[in-house]
């Protein structure tokens, strides 16, 4: 698509060119009209903090004068007016003249955060930045979590996960570690290492039934694993079933 930062749209192609578009990268629409004084006062803000993110947002600039049907859909009664989309839809607008402070944060609630870069590239190293940019981030913590229990590591993986809250995924490998201190499950979570994930369900299950002290834990573990298999998976939905009966 090449390091497009600043593009003049019109209602003949403002499908293509923003809303299309927006589905590879964020659009910040600026509606403006060549008498507005804010708008000539706002616009060199906004070019600045499109050509500061080198391609990673693309403003769009929509002359209201020209385009008033356009205008007239979406609302315009104060210019300047600026609408960001983003995966083919409005996520956030301002009206009126910002200072450029305000239009770089509007600017940075649309591109990926130093952490968001760090947990997509996926290393040890870049998922411990990231925690320490945001400790208790759960895509960074249940990745960096799997690679300390696959080397041994699981105090570590224990100190990874404590601060997480709210992660399905974090509990099940929390309770997973407590599980193994206490010498329970450990052979079906052999089978999760080794891919075999029917084969551990099962193991676990099976030890729900039977066990009566570590039931919380084995439940906190089974959740966590159908949360890896998503909601779709036909092995989560049969497995939730079996999953209730179980606990009640």
């Amino acid at each position: 698509m090449g390091r497009v930062t600043v593009i003049d749209v019109s209602e003949a192609d403002f499908e293509q060119e923003v809303v299309e578009r927006s589905a590879q990268v964020p659009v910040v629409v600026d509606f403006w009209a060549e008498w507005c004084g804010p708008c000539r006062q706002l616009g060199p803000a906004l070019e600045a903090a499109a050509a500061a993110r080198e391609g990673e947002v693309v403003l769009a600039k929509l002359d209201t004068d020209a385009n008033q049907m356009l205008a007239q859909a979406f609302q315009i009664r104060g210019i300047p007016a600026v609408k960001a989309f983003k995966d083919r839809r409005l996520v956030a607008e301002f009206v009126g003249a910002q200072p450029p402070a305000k239009v770089e944060e509007f600017f940075d609630g649309l591109v990926p955060s130093e952490s968001d870069r760090l947990v997509a590239a996926g290393s040890e190293e870049q998922l411990r930045r990231a925690l320490e940019l945001e400790p208790g981030r759960a895509d960074a913590a249940v990745p960096l979590a799997r690679m300390l229990i696959a080397r041994g590591d699981r105090d570590q993986a224990a100190a990874v996960l404590e601060p997480v809250v709210g992660s399905f995924q974090a509990e099940g490998l929390a309770a997973r570690l407590r599980l193994e201190a206490s010498g329970v499950a450990s052979d079906a979570f052999a089978a999760f290492d080794r891919g075999e994930t029917e084969q551990g369900l099962d193991a676990l299950l099976a030890l729900l039934v039977e066990q009566d002290a570590e039931r919380e834990d084995l439940r906190r573990a089974i959740v966590g694993e159908l949360d890896v298999l998503g909601p779709e998976s036909p092995l989560a939905r049969a497995t939730r079933g079996r999953l209730a009966t179980a606990l009640y």
